[in-house]
């Protein structure tokens, strides 16, 4: 069940909630019923990914719940540190964060329950876009991936 869901230029976005912090971010089909905030965390997570779409130059502060792997932390945060309009390769931000396995960050790329405050879309393949949220191929998620690189200035096949 979700807190919220929001309309986006690209379909909706559903945020779940939980003990003090936001738990998931998840892209969603139009068809999605967008719903109202139902507690105040949820509001503040709205109010600031409206914010996004409004202009890529926000700065999340979130509380997030401590998900993840120590790999998976260690890539994120390495994500977190792309400005918008800047783009890695998968292979770039494993060197950065001093992992030789660019499949690994691409993995850990993909389980991120954060997408947009954890803006993963930066990450790319160095032969193109990639892929987004374990989904390869053309699709919903890439053409998310597609708006979201585009709204913040960036062109990549």
């Amino acid at each position: 069940m979700f807190n919220a869901v929001i309309e986006a230029p690209f379909g909706k976005v559903g945020i779940r909630t939980g003990d003090g912090a936001v738990r998931e971010i998840v892209y969603l089909p139009e068809s999605t019923r967008a719903f109202a905030p139902d507690c105040p965390l949820a509001e503040r997570a709205v109010a600031q990914i409206t914010r996004y779409f409004a202009s890529a130059q926000v700065d999340f502060d979130l509380p997030l719940a401590p998900l993840g792997t120590a790999f998976q932390r260690r890539v994120w945060d390495g994500i977190c540190a792309i400005g918008a309009g800047e783009v890695l390769t998968y292979g770039t931000l494993a060197k950065r964060i001093g992992s030789i396995s660019a499949r690994a960050v691409g993995q850990a790329c993909g389980s991120n329950p954060f997408p947009i405050v954890i803006p993963c879309h930066r990450v790319v393949s160095a032969s193109g876009i990639g892929g987004f949220a374990h989904h390869g191929g053309d699709g919903f998620f890439r053409d998310v991936k597609r708006w979201l690189l585009t709204h913040e200035g960036v062109s990549i096949r």
